[in-house]
């Protein structure tokens, strides 16, 4: 029986990652406001529900990405012994490491996100959503509360620098992400 659901899952995941490829393909061709949950549907050969299925809104289509329950997983098994600041930096690092083949799709996506309004509101919702989450992981790692005011700014801080780099990169795509997130990271850490 297990390795059947395990099947399934691998089915859901790459029927997941189909309709996403060409959502993001024809959002790019055609323009995300002119393409329609049907079209992705059809190029994805499954049915519109099935969209709608992975993918509750057209916005989801380019803003979900498998990346931030890594990000967390990664940040919350860093070593106790690193910084706050560290921990992210390694995080960030192990994450953009594992998805680096995927790189040229999530500037795609990026670049999409950055030029369509719709999706920058989705996407702002999902950036406090992640914000939130990282600040929660750091108070665990510190000893302190969420709502403390060092945790709250250093958070606030580390995603100011994220969101600068993150529009850098998508302005100039031969930036180095990698790079340049963990060198621009490394400034907030006291002992640079």
């Amino acid at each position: 029986m297990a390795p059947k659901q395990g099947l399934r899952e691998l089915k859901k995941a790459r029927t997941r990652a189909a309709i996403q490829r060409e959502a993001l393909r024809l959002f790019t061709e055609r323009g995300y406001d002119a393409t329609t949950v049907e079209q992705v549907a059809q190029a994805a050969e499954v049915a519109h529900t099935t969209v709608f299925r992975y993918f509750p809104t057209k916005e989801d289509l380019v803003i979900t990405d498998e990346a931030d329950p890594v990000f967390y997983e990664a940040l919350r098994t860093q070593p106790p012994e690193l910084t706050a600041i560290q921990a992210l930096r390694a995080a960030i690092r192990d994450v953009l490491g594992a998805f680096s083949e995927d790189i040229a799709t999530a500037r795609e996506r990026t670049v999409l996100i950055l030029s369509v309004p719709a999706l920058r509101g989705a996407a702002f919702g999902n950036y406090l959503e992640t914000m939130r989450t990282v600040a929660a992981i750091l108070a665990e790692r510190t000893g302190r509360g969420p709502d403390d005011i060092a945790v709250r700014t250093l958070t606030g801080a580390a995603f100011g620098v994220m969101l600068d780099i993150m529009l850098r990169w998508s302005e100039d795509p031969s930036l180095d992400l990698p790079q340049s997130l963990d060198k621009a990271l490394a400034t907030l850490d006291p002992d640079h």
